[in-house]
């Protein structure tokens, strides 16, 4: 048989050029992904199954010991505790009060943009620095929010931070407050492509700026709102930084989350297996919770049909 010779088309080299150019431009992205993401989370389900202390020592497998014993650790147990606890304290918080500051900004006003830059430098400000300025704050001995709270007439005002119970809501609040501007923005970007003809009909039907909220911007932000919600819920799960700068896990082990066990367990105690388990389970957890929302968000779609 004769084999068939086949020629392109300048229509097709030119196709074919012009999807080099654009994989050309993805690659570096690609690469880096694959090198600092991809291959990471292979090897740590690799290591989820092994032992081995990151030294020159051969890896021993060792099957799904390393999840018993990290189920059967009790820190491990409160650090997933305390971090279902913040989420809990801030998810909520910083939806609601991103929803409400992108409504009250969303007007041409003159200087209007200097408080969308205000809220919004929060979030672009160093974790480093937002964590010492706030445990300044809350200093509970002179800090100006327990002397705020004695001139109010609370004579014992909570000791914040190094309070077993009040700690994670410092925490939280610190967390609201830095990313709240972030998802401001979000929001103002979605209100801002709501036609104004909505709010007209329906001023001229006799609504007021509550029902306009509650009957027409709430339910034409949806899409936005399972954005917010996926992304706050996924940043709290993943909270390590913050944590570790105001209170590095503590008062004893009051503000612990998942990813600080991960990382003490990684590189304070070398012990890899438990580690990459713990974060397994942690994707895990994300990845359940992420298909939920998705589920909801269908139900809630049709249901505002």
């Amino acid at each position: 048989m004769k084999a068939v010779k086949t020629t392109l088309t300048s229509h097709q080299k030119k196709a074919i050029r012009s999807n080099l150019v654009g994989y050309s431009f993805i690659l570096p992205n690609l690469i880096g992904y694959a090198i600092f993401v991809f291959i990471p989370v292979i090897f740590s389900f690799i290591l989820s199954v092994m032992k081995w202390d990151g030294s020159k020592s051969p890896m021993e497998f060792v099957g799904l010991k390393n999840f018993a014993q990290i189920f059967g650790d009790r820190i491990f147990v409160q650090s997933f505790l305390h971090t279902i606890q913040y989420a809990l304290l801030t998810v909520v918080p910083t939806l609601v009060l991103s929803l409400l500051l992108a409504v009250l900004l969303n007007h041409k006003l003159k200087g209007i943009a200097i408080f969308r830059t205000a809220l919004y430098f929060p979030y672009i400000a160093s974790i480093v620095a937002v964590g010492a300025v706030w445990n300044m704050l809350f200093q509970p001995d002179f800090g100006p929010i327990n002397e705020f709270l004695k001139f109010i007439g609370i004579s014992r005002p909570p000791r914040w931070v190094v309070d077993v119970k009040w700690a994670m809501v410092a925490i939280s609040v610190v967390s609201v407050w830095k990313y709240m501007g972030y998802y401001m923005i979000v929001y103002l970007a979605a209100l801002q492509g709501i036609s104004g003809s909505l709010y007209e009909a329906a001023g001229m039907d006799g609504a007021n700026g509550i029902q306009k909220l509650r009957y027409i911007t709430i339910p034409m932000l949806t899409p936005t709102t399972f954005f917010v919600l996926i992304m706050l819920t996924i940043q709290c799960f993943k909270v390590f930084d913050l944590v570790y700068v105001m209170t590095g896990g503590g008062p004893g082990n009051a503000t612990k989350t998942l990813v600080n066990y991960i990382y003490e367990k990684a590189f304070t105690s070398w012990e890899f297996g438990p580690a990459s388990a713990g974060a397994i389970v942690l994707f895990a957890v994300v990845l359940v919770i992420t298909l939920i929302q998705f589920a909801g968000e269908k139900k809630w779609s049709k249901d505002l049909m």
